[in-house]
């Protein structure tokens, strides 16, 4: 019987450092590149040498909070996404097919259209919709049990009406759609170190609580009935990790609103890389979606100087492709 090298543990761990170094590196490239241009040695003094001068301002005050951004959230989509193919057994879902994310948005955009004032709340409001959309998902999509391919296609036409409320308010509130520039599209200008603050405590307790749960995760791979077997009360475990996966995509989305396909294709990347064991393949995908959204939006920023692409419009540019590869069969299962 033939080894598959992925399952050797030095291997694992090579991947995992070289996947260190294209977060570093993405992250010096985020930083050093735009309008106006810097070199590495540039960018550490920057940080830790000066205190003040146009390279530390721009660098410490715009780019280096707005990369922290955007590697958080490709954090959090991936680890939703690799969470969701694991729990339905389907590597098509993530949190854009199944529609969390588009819960999310729409409580976003209630809150900061119609209640301005209580902009804190957005990521608490965008938690609540993710959670209520996927409950609502799982009930149209509920017949003699969760069909994987069933709850796909109630997410894709959940998410079309959702996406049609917000673009309602939005043509009600013409007044108010500047609080939510960018939003619809998945933006990640602007950004300060505020908009850091909001986002990494969920991504801190979103990645060490599924590391907890990644040898759990390996055993739903298994099958429902070999599960139960094993003394584990499956719907409990498939609950707290859709709550899991709900909070991580909520954060995300209340920060920089509605980005596409980094929760569908990082994971397959990473379970390519490494395999699927989650307690290799989550930190590999945590790393591979941080750096992967820092690099999509530096492309975003200096492919059409001095204009800017939003990076919700890079990833579905990279992600569609991906998507109709996956409906073709190019990757059978989550759990390969």
């Amino acid at each position: 019987m033939k080894t598959d090298f992925r399952d050797i543990p030095r291997y694992k761990g090579m991947v995992l450092i070289g996947l260190i170094l294209f977060v570093i590196v993405s992250l010096f490239i985020s930083i050093g590149l735009g309008a106006y241009k810097v070199g590495p040695m540039d960018i550490i003094k920057a940080i830790f040498v000066e205190k003040s001068g146009m390279n530390h301002n721009i660098i410490y005050n715009i780019r280096l909070p707005r990369t922290f951004v955007a590697g958080l959230v490709g954090v959090c989509l991936a680890l939703a996404g690799a969470i969701l193919q694991g729990i339905m057994r389907n590597s098509l879902a993530s949190p854009s097919t199944i529609g969390i994310t588009s819960g999310a948005g729409l409580m976003s955009v209630i809150c900061l259209v119609l209640f301005p004032q209580y902009e804190y709340l957005v990521t608490p409001a965008a938690f609540v919709g993710a959670v209520l959309t996927t409950v609502l998902i799982f009930i149209l999509s509920w017949k003699d049990g969760i069909n994987p391919l069933r709850m796909v296609l109630a997410g894709l036409a959940v998410s079309s009406l959702l996406n049609a409320l917000v673009d309602l308010i939005l043509i009600f509130f013409p007044d108010r759609v500047h609080n939510t520039l960018g939003f619809s599209i998945g933006s990640l200008s602007v950004k300060a170190w505020n908009d850091f603050n909001r986002i990494w405590p969920y991504a801190l307790i979103g990645f060490i609580v599924a590391m907890i749960l990644s040898k759990k995760l390996n055993i739903l791979l298994l099958g429902d009935e070999i599960v139960g077997s094993l003394g584990v009360n499956v719907e409990r475990l498939r609950v707290i990790l859709i709550l899991l996966t709900s909070l991580l995509a909520a954060s995300a989305v209340s920060v920089v609103g509605l980005i596409s396909f980094v929760g569908l294709i990082v994971p397959h990347i990473s379970r390519i890389l490494i395999g699927s064991d989650y307690k290799y393949l989550l930190p590999a995908s945590a790393l591979t979606g941080a750096g992967v959204l820092m690099l999509c939006d530096t492309i975003g920023r200096v492919v059409a100087e001095p204009m800017e692409i939003p990076v919700g419009i890079i990833m579905a540019i990279v992600g569609v492709p991906f998507f109709l590869y996956l409906l073709r069969g190019g990757i059978k299962s989550a759990r390969k």
